[in-house]
């Protein structure tokens, strides 16, 4: 592979994951990760991905973050750049098929970062009015299904606070890497390709 560095502007919420699949793979590549609460501030978001793509505009560069954001295309044209294949993270660690299956069956997947920032994500987007929340919830989501990746610490509690506050049973499922290091590695060789 060439050895020029890419840069990786994304969102953090698989901060961890991502810099693993890095050092594993001795991937030419720098990070510039975004806090996983900005897809609740979709203004926030917006401008903190533009903001980097300007900062790092001599850069090649390589946004990894599903359709996260309305104008996702417009800004990845703007910046003349690509993203990471999938509609979100979750897809690109569990791949389309078993994506699509727990969606279909009801779940609301939860990662480790949404779980250990839970109160602050949801204070932002239903505010202080927790009985909202549960209807949403409750309204289209029959479970919780936390993804716990070989790089994850221990946030059962946290889950579980997360599942109780919503009202929804939790369950879990333990979750490799090799979808999310297939995407990473398909957006790294087309941009070393030449392509946007």
């Amino acid at each position: 592979m060439n050895r020029e560095n890419l840069q990786l502007i994304g969102c953090g919420i698989l901060r961890k994951e991502v810099k693993w699949l890095i050092e594993k793979n001795d991937w030419p590549m720098d990070t510039n990760l975004l806090a996983s609460a900005l897809h609740s501030e979709l203004d926030k978001l917006e401008r903190g991905l533009k903001g980097s793509l300007v900062k790092f505009r001599d850069r090649k560069t390589i946004v990894f973050y599903g359709c996260c954001h309305p104008l996702m295309d417009q800004i990845l044209e703007e910046g003349d750049t690509l993203r990471t294949e999938g509609q979100n993270c979750v897809e690109m660690v569990l791949g389309n098929e078993r994506f699509t299956e727990e969606l279909l069956k009801g779940a609301f997947f939860l990662f480790e970062d949404w779980a250990l920032h839970w109160d602050h994500i949801t204070k932002v987007t239903f505010g202080h009015h927790p009985e909202i929340m549960r209807d949403i919830f409750q309204g289209d989501r029959k479970y919780f299904l936390a993804l716990r990746t070989p790089c994850s610490g221990d946030f059962t509690a946290e889950a579980e606070r997360a599942a109780q506050q919503v009202g929804l049973p939790l369950q879990w499922l333990d979750v490799g890497l090799e979808h999310l290091e297939s995407v990473m590695r398909k957006a790294i060789e087309r941009k070393l390709a030449g392509k946007k």
